[in-house]
């Protein structure tokens, strides 16, 4: 069998010619024309072009990446993220091996926002402030003397103590902004102007990144000191009635313990009602389900019978004290238990909460995200021995290695949107109407359309693109009943040209039935001319391989591009359901066997060698 090593090589040159004359009525008409295109016509929606960004990125103004020795500022990140090279705290440089990002925001926690940043500026109102003492003494560089200084700022902050007081904490976001400002270069990148907000409950994530759709933002960020994230939500309501636009994102779900999407009662322990479940989905959505710390996109535990769900899964939850039942821990934790949850709610409310477009980011704090495989960096220490894929001189081996909970994470995902133009405004009207997409780190592109009698429109238009826009609705949009037969759904995807061949797209389906949840797995397209059983639905192996001596892959099997039109065969047109989209690669090695490859030993036995990268599209709803 053939092999190739994708890390050694890359195509010189990737054209998409999916694109053509739209039809008139199909207008993007969202986004403001950017500088020198005064006047410019709206972009047709059959011309939207994907671009992938990062929209979860941690720099010396989280106190979290402060502490761990980060020194780098938005500036670095916005040219990391435009391919140049920044110092990492280990000492190294990193930089991209592939091509620079299209979109980036630097996220920092808006809780204690730059007050450790702060201590070391000269023209900062708390420089000098006693716990620079704490942070900077030799004992302040211990890891235990880091998480001492953590809770005295905390205990500062409470008492009102400037180190974290209104003028620190908009001086910090007056030059998040600025840098934002100064990387926006409309048409060739889009510095968003974001920051995250960041409430814990007993340790338990229930975060979310906030993104603004153009300059204007407030003086300061509503953070998880002000609020639960209803009252986010609120404050987003009130920023909207200013003219300020702007959306949430919850993320790390995965370490949520449940409390994520919860379906009866609210974090301030009101009943969930039609109000609380439209003021969430009218500000939040999207859903980041890929990123470093694993994928939230599905858990083994909730679906048993998705043998692809394995991917990513952090082993490990947060609360260990109060939870004892991995189910419920689990639940209300993943996106496709919530999309299942919210066409509960709907029918009981009349609002799905959950009808969340799916995003992927890498949630780095280092200011840069390591997205590729062969180029893994983590935070200070950044070792194989550090990372969990490599034993140390004292282990004598892996029979005597523990292996750390951060060597489960992966390199971190990245968003994908389908925008007109690379704008503030077109990406974030992409991310309002869900027309996004997450991918594992990889960059390929996924289309997703749905609608009845689509399959026949497609098979006869020139433009099979732009008839798919005007006879159904693309990934994000909502399908009403009422049409005779099943509906029909257009599945696109191509392949990275710098990893692996495609090996096969699935269409994921869930419904409610009598009160009851459901969902089941479709493979809808195959690569090496396979088809899916007409019994089982899913498709043969290809018997695409990795040689783990030296990571190459399979030269011979897999697919540039995979296409199908589709229709459920289990259509029922009275039940609530959704379909989105997974898209997987042929095998390739995980970060921590290229870490082992490079030092010659076996790989960590405790985890995967090898993995299948993928892209999720955002849902398709249909409604009865």
């Amino acid at each position: 069998m053939l092999l190739f090593n994708p890390a050694r090589f890359a195509l010189l040159a990737f054209a998409v010619s999916s694109v053509s004359c739209a039809a008139p009525s199909a207008q993007d008409t969202s986004g403001a024309p950017y500088p020198g295109r005064a006047g410019a016509s709206p972009v047709a929606a059959a011309d939207r072009v994907a671009l992938f960004g990062d929209m979860h990125i941690h720099t010396m103004y989280s106190h979290d990446a402060f502490m761990g020795t980060v020194r780098t500022t938005p500036d670095d990140a916005y040219r990391y993220a435009r391919g140049e090279a920044i110092p990492h705290p280990s000492g190294e440089s990193i930089r991209l091996s592939g091509a620079p990002l299209d979109f980036l925001a630097v996220t920092d926690h808006a809780e204690y926002l730059g007050a450790l940043a702060a201590l070391i500026d000269p023209s900062s109102p708390t420089y000098g402030h006693p716990l620079t003492e704490d942070l900077f003494s030799g004992e302040g560089r211990d890891a235990r003397a880091r998480l001492g200084a953590l809770s005295r700022l905390r205990e500062l902050g409470r008492a009102g103590d400037p180190i974290n007081g209104p003028e620190v904490r908009a001086s910090a976001w007056q030059r998040v902004i600025e840098a934002a400002e100064r990387h926006n270069d409309p048409g060739r990148f889009t510095a968003l102007i974001g920051y995250e907000y960041t409430m814990g409950v007993g340790g338990r994530h229930v975060h979310r990144n906030v993104i603004f759709r153009a300059s204007e933002a407030p003086e300061v960020p509503f953070s998880s000191l002000d609020g639960d994230p209803e009252d986010l939500w609120t404050w987003l309501d009130g920023l909207r009635e200013e003219g300020i636009e702007a959306l949430a994102m919850p993320h790390n779900m995965n370490q949520s313990d449940g409390l994520a999407f919860p379906d009866r009662e609210t974090w301030k322990g009101a009943e969930i009602d039609a109000e609380f479940a439209a003021k969430r989905i009218r500000n939040e959505p999207v859903a980041e389900i890929s990123q470093q710390k694993g994928t939230s996109e599905v858990h083994p535990s909730l679906s048993p019978n998705d043998e692809w769900a394995d991917f990513q899964i952090v082993q490990y939850y947060l609360d260990r004290v109060n939870n004892t039942d991995p189910i419920s821990v689990f639940k209300g934790g993943y996106w496709r238990d919530a999309l299942l949850t919210g066409l509960e709610m709907e029918e009981r409310l009349g609002v799905n909460p959950y009808a969340l477009g799916a995003v992927g980011s890498s949630d780095s704090h280092v200011s840069a995200g390591s997205y590729e495989e062969d180029n893994r960096f983590t935070s200070r220490t950044n070792t194989p021995q550090a990372r969990g894929s490599a034993y140390g001189e004292e282990d004598g081996g892996w029979e005597n290695f523990w292996t750390p909970r951060q060597a489960t994470h992966g390199t971190g995902g990245l968003a994908g949107v389908w925008a007109g133009e690379n704008t503030r405004a077109a990406i974030f009207d992409a991310l309002k109407r869900r027309e996004s997409f997450a991918t594992s780190g990889t960059r390929i592109r996924v289309r997703f359309f749905g609608g009845f009698g689509l399959d026949e429109a497609v098979a006869e238009a020139a433009d099979p693109i732009a008839a798919a826009y005007e006879v159904g609705v693309p990934m994000g949009g909502d399908l009403e009943g009422g049409s005779d037969g099943a509906p029909s759904f257009l599945v696109w995807a191509l392949r990275d040209p710098e990893n692996a061949w495609l090996q096969r797209a699935q269409v994921i389906k869930g419904w409610l039935e009598n009160g009851e949840t459901k969902e089941r797995v479709y493979d809808v397209v195959c690569s090496d001319g396979l088809e899916p059983d007409p019994e089982t639905h899913l498709c043969s192996d290809n018997g695409a391989q990795v040689n783990l001596d030296d990571c190459s892959i399979s030269r011979d099997k897999g697919a540039v591009e995979l296409r199908t039109t589709w229709t459920d065969p289990d259509f029922d047109p009275g039940l609530r359901s959704f379909y989105y989209v997974r898209v997987l690669e042929n095998p390739t090695c995980r970060w921590s066997t290229w870490d082992a490859l490079s030092l010659g030993i076996e790989p960590n036995p405790d985890l995967h060698a090898t993995h299948q990268e993928r892209a999720w599209s955002s849902p398709i709803w249909y409604t009865p």
